[in-house]
């Protein structure tokens, strides 16, 4: 008979929406046991959100996804800017892949939920279970327990951690208490998706009018998005009427387009972040955690951003690598990042909609300005100005940074080559845990045999040299990983910060510290003692 305080899973997600399978895939990934409690039945068969980011991409390139996915998106896709004349004012067309992805792609959310899902299937120790809906939860000094309603009767289940990804009306936030803070705004857009749309408008166009602000953009398969504001006096009863929807798209259609109308929908929009990201054992990520406007396509990324940033921290401490004490860090590096998207996603709509036409003047004399400085020109074009993350706190080691450093931000991805000469993206290279990386220096002879042998059962030691360098200055140490810089991006970095020779990589790709020779072995002190010692939670496993 299996004792009452057996476990399930490691960890019980509920929410089988994007947030919460990626989080499953990343789970997966590490060898963490998983349940996934979705009350649907399956997934929803219509678009939502149609943006994902080169940071979403590297996040499902940690799980085998990435290349999958891409097959059904269109890459780079171009951001257009009208003046409500229709003139072009700027153009967004980012080009560059600092972190070894396009920077801004259109999918079809159905297709890439169904990819998601069955990405699951290669794990075992994974499992989704559709039509189970929560009702209530209890926590206790070693774990969670949910009831959970099923077609079948109500059961429970039981887990070390719970993760809320169950959107913005989440059932686990509610039960948590936790708030969600900001603001719900006038503004109601109409959206319509379509297909069988064959027009050549090979871009993502925004209308920026006073009177009726809307969007167009192009998506896979024949699909098109059109978004409409409303004006106050417009009721949702009046504009949800086949004529009128019909009225408003006729605006941007040619009169022989006669593209299917798949779903009209009137969204109000949220600006609203939770006052807590979890309590004790139970996190809240993604929609549950914060609301945005969808006027920059973040909604979906920063939930990916936030199932990143937990994933490895769950993983460490349910398999006894860490102390249970780094999951406070979840809150403090996300939720700060998480208001500054929501604010600058609530400002791009404001933009969207000038108060009038003399605002719009004064915005077209700015971006007649811009696109005759180079410098804000590419600012613009790369998409320079969109909020990186950054940590000041959390699992984070400002020690050497001195100025300006890499430290609290997503380290780049560049192509690097292994010792066979076969071309890679570092991810792919270094492996899915933490790695110290020494520029044309090996990090392993700067290292006592117990800091080593601490290091390799959480990650590897990377040794980056000189692009075609060839074998001098090779490894002494054989299990030290030697890459080519084929890029050159590591050398520009040193040649940037001649000091900081030696980076230290956490598994989400954040840089922990940078150092020279001289404090490699203290910072590698200051991240065990982060970590905190190994403690295995010795609970049992429930029978299958």
């Amino acid at each position: 008979m299996v004792q009452q305080t057996a476990f399930d899973a490691d960890v019980i997600i509920v929410g089988g929406g994007p947030a919460g399978t990626t989080l499953a895939n990343l789970l997966g990934t590490y060898g963490v046991k998983t349940i996934v409690l979705e009350r649907e039945a399956d997934i929803i068969d219509y678009p939502r959100a149609v943006g994902i980011d080169d940071e979403a991409l590297r996040t499902f390139q940690t799980t085998d996804l990435a290349e999958a996915l891409l097959k059904d998106m269109i890459q780079n896709t171009l951001l257009r800017y009208h003046h409500s004349n229709g003139k072009m004012f700027a153009e967004v067309g980012p080009k560059t892949k600092p972190f070894g992805w396009p920077r801004r792609n259109l999918f079809i959310q159905p297709l890439t939920e169904r990819t998601v899902r069955n990405g699951l299937q290669r794990f075992p120790h994974v499992s989704l279970l559709a039509g189970h809906e929560v009702q209530n939860l209890k926590q206790d000094a070693d774990g969670v327990t949910l009831t959970v309603k099923t077609a079948e009767g109500e059961k429970t289940l039981r887990a070390r951690y719970v993760v809320g990804c169950d959107g913005g009306r989440s059932t686990i936030r509610k039960l948590l208490d936790i708030k969600l803070v900001g603001d719900t705004h006038p503004w109601r857009w109409l959206v319509i998706d379509v297909r069988n749309d064959d027009r050549f408008e090979p871009y993502s166009a925004i209308y920026c009018d006073p009177h009726r602000p809307c969007m167009v953009i192009d998506l896979p398969y024949g699909h098109r998005r059109f978004e409409f504001r409303l004006k106050h006096d417009e009721t949702e009863e009046q504009m949800s009427k086949p004529e009128e929807i019909e009225r408003l798209l006729r605006t941007r259609l040619g009169p022989d387009e006669k593209p299917d109308i798949i779903r009209a929908r009137i969204y109000t929009h949220h600006s609203r972040v939770a006052d807590r990201f979890g309590k004790g054992r139970v996190f809240i990520a993604g929609d549950a955690a914060h609301l945005q406007p969808p006027f920059f396509g973040q909604g979906l990324n920063s939930g990916m951003r936030d199932v990143m940033n937990l994933s490895w921290k769950l993983a460490m401490v349910v398999q006894g690598k860490a102390d249970p004490k780094i999951l406070d860090t979840y809150e403090q590096e996300r939720q700060h990042h998480a208001e500054q998207m929501v604010k600058f996603a609530t400002g791009i709509g404001k933009f969207y909609a000038p108060y009038s036409y003399l605002t719009e003047y004064f915005r077209k004399a700015f971006f007649w300005l811009v696109q005759r400085l180079p410098s804000m020109r590419d600012y613009i074009l790369q998409m320079k100005f969109k909020p990186l993350p950054y940590y000041e706190r959390g699992i984070v080691d400002h020690s050497n940074a001195g100025g300006k450093s890499m430290v609290g931000r997503m380290m780049v991805q560049p192509r690097v080559a292994d010792a066979e000469d076969r071309a890679m993206l570092l991810d792919d290279a270094i492996g899915k845990g933490f790695a110290i990386i020494g520029i044309n220096e090996d990090p392993a002879a700067q290292l006592t045999a117990e800091d080593k042998d601490y290091f390799r059962q959480i990650g590897t030691i990377v040794q980056i040299n000189r692009s075609r360098r060839g074998k001098v200055g090779w490894s002494a140490d054989p299990d030290t990983l030697v890459l080519d810089d084929l890029d050159g991006v590591f050398r520009d970095l040193l040649l940037k910060y001649p000091k900081q020779r030696f980076y230290i990589l956490r598994p989400d790709r954040y840089v922990f510290a940078v150092c020279d020779r001289h404090e490699l072995s203290a910072s590698v002190k200051r991240l065990r003692a982060q970590l905190g010692e190994p403690r295995q939670e010795a609970l049992p496993m429930a029978a299958e």
